[in-house]
């Protein structure tokens, strides 16, 4: 029974001052949206009103860009030491000075991040 309790004491010391986080920002890319979006035919307006207001708009050498992002964040802190996964997906359309779609670039996350107890290499 002393061994218990010791253990116990032991796990309660160690594991007092741990955390763990997740999070998301912004929405699910709807792929169907994003094919939807043709070059040199799409307007600005038609991409608004497809994918809403962008999280940013950007000027790039006299061009518009549209950035929408999405964020998926595990965090875990034990004692000191903490671990952070982050992925993202990223949609940039970048408009001409007509504002006609000239480009359009997904960046698509590959995996899930994933939950990581040990704050220590892989």
């Amino acid at each position: 029974m002393s061994h218990l309790i010791v253990i116990l004491f032991l796990w309660m010391i160690l594991f007092e001052g741990c955390a763990f986080v997740r999070g998301n920002y912004g929405d699910e890319f709807n792929v169907e949206d994003i094919q939807a979006i043709k070059k040199r035919i799409t307007t600005r307006e038609e991409v608004a009103a497809r994918l809403g207001a962008p999280d940013r708009i950007l000027e790039v050498n006299e061009h518009e860009v549209f950035q929408y992002y999405r964020f998926d964040l595990k965090s875990g802190l034990i004692l000191v030491f903490s671990r952070t996964n982050i992925k993202s997906e990223d949609l940039y359309v970048l408009f001409n000075r007509d504002g006609v779609v000239e480009d359009v670039v997904f960046g698509k996350r590959t995996d899930p991040p994933k939950f990581q107890f040990w704050p220590f290499g892989d």
